[in-house]
């Protein structure tokens, strides 16, 4: 464990009714005991609290709560002292410079974290699921933190590691009686071993897509003809007039982007600039941004003007401009009070057009439940367990690479040295998830991105 003894404040920094000051380290609970003015706190059991004074030689500087956590029945695994006082800044910069005076040191950003996994409260994925929990801002985004953090993802790894470590070893002992040419390990055994791995594996590559939009929001892009009702679709949807709106085509002249929850999901709504030829210089730039968001979204609203359509005809050429991006779209037929018997007689044939009326905000509940069908359906879904960090989806990349030659190495009837050294590079990277194998610059890297306090 770390010798020195380290703070920080815990809670979001500005005025409020109370702010929390987190202590740890071995001198935790006795450098607080120096300042504080009530029970004994090194005489208390743990996971209890003190109400007192915190003072500066004679002077008051407030009255406080002090809960204690004794090692090693503590977050970090160390004695952690957390002080909850007023919330004013003065009285916390008082707070803080009392214990900087006595020695202790102001904790790095994610600190606290780090040194519980050093300290074996939980491995790597799991202390970086508590960096994604505290960023949450969806029911999505929270459960898969949870599930992380909670070692739903970690066990699995380690179920793999295990396995593959089995008959890594048994590799390793033939090694040692290599002159005597014997298999402890079958090859047959370890051909299905690896298949199942990789099955595995790449279920959970293949989840990242979810996982990722779950964590970022998903980004849905607004798209259509000029005048089609895109930006009047957004301000409904957002339930604001975020953006301009006007019977002037080609008003939106660069991309516009806010967030909306739809149950516990985040979407990154974006609209766009009307997609048509055009020889206004700052509108073509518009539509070029807007062609670059829409390859680069994970779902597209293609909306068109239901006034619009004279022929089926219309209606497949609107189809087909939405085909065109190849990513999973909802057509939007917006100004459904306008249409025209034509109109429903020709869409009578596409069940799946979200018919709309974005000024009345007329149809929008029933595009919201299309978008969740679509993000949740099988263009995403990929079961309860999913991948939303880009480090453990590299390192899976990474162990799926060494598997393959595994497996290469079998169908070829490489030696057990060969196949050997495949194996432990799979090992490693499975390892570098879960904190089994690190550096110090992986670590640094990782916690750096923590808020400070933990």
């Amino acid at each position: 464990m770390h010798q020195d003894t380290i703070i920080a404040l815990a809670t979001a920094q500005g005025i409020g009714a109370i702010s929390v000051i987190r202590l740890s380290g071995k001198q935790a609970i006795k450098a607080v005991n120096q300042v504080f003015h009530g029970k004994d706190l090194e005489k208390q059991p743990t996971h209890t609290l003190h109400f007192g004074t915190i003072r500066d030689g004679n002077e008051i500087i407030d009255e406080v709560v002090v809960s204690l956590f004794v090692e090693p029945k503590s977050f970090t695994g160390e004695n952690v002292v957390e002080i909850s006082c007023h919330g004013s800044p003065y009285i916390v910069k008082r707070v803080l410079q009392l214990f900087i005076n006595q020695g202790v040191r102001l904790a790095k950003a994610g600190e606290f974290t780090q040194r519980a996994f050093l300290n074996g409260k939980f491995d790597l994925a799991q202390a970086e699921a508590v960096a994604d929990l505290i960023a949450a801002d969806s029911e999505a985004a929270h459960r898969a933190a949870m599930y992380q953090m909670r070692g739903g993802f970690s066990q699995k790894i380690k179920e793999l590691r295990e396995k593959l470590i089995h008959f890594a070893s048994l590799i390793e002992l033939e090694l040692d009686f290599g002159e005597e040419d014997v298999e402890f390990a079958d090859r047959e055994d370890l051909r299905v071993l690896v298949k199942e791995i990789l099955a595995v594996i790449q279920a959970l590559i293949q989840s990242f897509s979810l996982g990722n939009v779950i964590k970022n929001g998903v980004p849905t892009v607004i798209a259509g003809k000029p005048n089609a009702g895109k930006s009047t679709l957004l301000n409904a949807l957002l339930n604001e007039e975020r953006a301009i709106v006007s019977e002037i085509a080609g008003t939106t002249r660069d991309v516009i982007e806010d967030e909306i929850v739809i149950e516990g999901m985040v979407f990154r709504f974006i609209d766009t600039a009307g997609l048509r030829e055009t020889e206004d210089k700052i509108e073509k730039i518009g539509v070029q941004r807007s062609y670059e968001k829409i390859k680069s979204a994970s779902l597209l609203l293609y909306v068109f003007d239901l006034t619009e359509i004279k022929t089926p005809q219309d209606y497949e050429q609107e189809l087909a401009d939405a085909q065109y991006f190849g990513i999973p779209y909802i057509m939007v037929g917006n100004k459904v009070e306008y249409a025209s018997d034509m109109v429903w007689s020709t869409l009578s044939s596409y069940p799946e057009v979200e018919l709309i009326s974005a000024k009345n905000k007329e149809g929008l509940e029933n595009l919201k439940q299309h978008i969740l069908k679509i993000v949740q359906g099988e263009n995403f879904s990929t079961g309860d367990t999913f991948i939303t960090n880009a480090r453990h989806y590299e390192s899976l990349l990474q162990t799926k690479n060494a598997l393959d030659n595994v497996l290469a190495g079998l169908n070829r009837g490489v030696t057990g040295d060969f196949l050997a050294m495949d194996i432990r590079q799979a090992l490693y990277h499975l390892g570098e998830i879960t904190g089994q194998i690190t550096t110090d610059d992986l670590l640094a890297n990782i916690f750096s991105k923590f808020c400070i306090g933990k």
